[in-house]
């Protein structure tokens, strides 16, 4: 799979199935995205990576969380500005729409759409997981950096043909991870990310992009 294939093949896969993912695949996607690139050579990523008994019970834990209503755990960060300017907030809307529109839920069903959002933490069946954390102390350039290293190992999912989802979702139940991780209390949990074997009957669409006008503006002689 060349470059190219495996970024517009990635995409958020919300169903896989409970084939195991090789340790050693793991491994190796892992040693590869360390060479991702990050102001300084700081890398500040804090990555750990959950299979089997310690995943199911982390599913279990947050499951029964999400089935009593127990309240979501403060996010330490902002996941979108409380308001949310054109054109992004109309995005955010056209996502909304095809992924619930593609389950048969309405915009006003909010029960249906809770539902479908506690598949999150049953990372979507996946088998395994990574949570990746960073310092509480860095800065934005170096959450950017974060974001560099997670597409390098989503990429390197697909050319092992692998599909992954990652999830701010888990920020939420940041305290129900740290009970399995156990991480140093200067990391903060940014995202989860299910990794495994797509589902091919899930049926979940790809989301659009914009055209390339709106995004990007050439600049030459």
């Amino acid at each position: 799979m060349d470059v190219y294939e495996a970024v517009t093949s990635r995409r958020a896969v919300r169903g896989f199935t409970d084939r195991q993912v090789p340790g050693k695949v793991l491994e190796r996607v892992l040693s590869a995205a360390a060479w991702a690139p990050s102001g300084s050579n700081l890398q500040p990523w804090n990555s750990y990576v959950v299979t089997g008994g310690p995943l199911a019970e982390l599913k279990k834990r947050a499951g029964r969380r999400a089935a009593t209503g127990d309240p979501w755990d403060e996010r330490e960060y902002e996941m979108y500005p409380s308001e949310l300017k054109s054109p992004y907030r109309e995005r955010r809307s056209a996502f909304g729409a095809e992924r619930y529109g593609a389950l048969g839920i309405s915009r006003d069903d909010l029960e249906a759409r809770q539902r479908a959002a506690v598949a999150n933490w049953d990372c979507f069946g996946a088998p395994a997981a990574l949570f990746c954390y960073i310092d509480r102390d860095l800065g934005p350039p170096q959450w950017a950096d974060v974001g560099m290293y997670l597409q390098t190992v989503m990429l390197l999912l697909r050319a092992e043909g692998l599909h992954s989802c990652t999830q701010m979702a888990w920020s939420v139940y940041r305290t129900t991870v740290a009970e399995i991780l156990s991480p140093p209390d200067e990391l903060i949990l940014f995202c989860g990310m299910s990794i495994g074997y797509e589902d091919a009957t899930a049926g979940h669409p790809r989301t659009g992009r914009a055209p390339l006008a709106e995004t990007v503006t050439f600049v030459g002689g």
